[in-house]
């Protein structure tokens, strides 16, 4: 045991906030690029989902 205390075992907050600011970043990507893609499709073909 050493005087100094626990050098292993803490918590890392920063790395799981970053991961978590990399997933939503992930999904608003995700979802902007199917919004736009919607919208276009509604312009250029009048309808987002055609059933042939």
């Amino acid at each position: 045991m050493s005087p100094n205390g626990q050098t292993r075992g803490g918590k890392v907050t920063a790395s799981d906030n970053l991961y978590t600011v990399i997933l939503a970043l992930a999904f608003c990507v995700v979802l902007a690029t199917a919004v736009f893609v919607a919208y276009k499709c509604h312009f250029q073909y009048d309808t987002i989902f055609e059933i042939p």
